[in-house]
């Protein structure tokens, strides 16, 4: 029973580290180039995109800002939809039974 005890314990603790983790990768942000730096993308660690840029000589100047929300949201759409696909596939392999909190892939 001490055994069991103690897995539940280091379980406990591994699920604290997890959100930890978790909560830390929604706070860091990096940012893609591409061209030189003609556009730049800025999304978290966990593949949430925050920002695009296009520089103003790819487009009309007065499209740029409407071009740049578009594509965050096209882009945070379809992260959404594959996340939504791995839980499918996750349903499907685990005979629809949910995974603990702290488990899922994505």
């Amino acid at each position: 029973m001490a055994d069991f005890l103690g897995m539940m314990k280091q379980a406990a603790q591994l699920q604290s580290k997890m959100k930890a983790m978790q909560d830390e990768l929604e706070q860091t942000e990096v940012e893609g180039i591409a061209g030189g730096g003609l556009v730049a993308a800025r999304m978290t660690a966990k593949m949430e995109v925050k920002a695009i840029k296009i520089d103003p000589s790819l487009i009309k100047p007065e499209d740029r800002e409407m071009i740049e929300d578009l594509i965050v949201a096209a882009l945070n759409d379809a992260r959404r939809k594959a996340e939504a696909a791995v839980q499918e596939k996750m349903k499907a392999l685990t005979g629809g039974l949910p995974l603990p909190p702290g488990l899922g892939l994505t």
